[in-house]
């Protein structure tokens, strides 16, 4: 069973992904990070680091607390 905050947060990647018109790897070479790691994320596959939560933050051009909010 996946933490229930996995799949919030990955949720949410997905959603303000989605909403930047981004593909995974469009969003994954902006915050320098691999596609597979960004399909991890929003499928809660991945328990994220604070550091790697920065990087998707600011290649979305978003402050980081919109990625946790409902």
């Amino acid at each position: 069973m996946k933490p229930e905050i996995l799949i919030f947060f990955g949720k949410n990647v997905q959603k303000k992904r989605k909403l930047a018109g981004l593909s995974q790897e469009q969003l994954a070479d902006a915050a320098g990070l691999h596609r597979t790691y960004i399909g991890m994320i929003e499928r809660a596959e991945k328990n994220i680091t604070l550091c790697n939560i920065d990087k998707i933050a600011k290649a979305l051009h978003i402050d980081i607390i919109e990625l946790f909010k409902l």
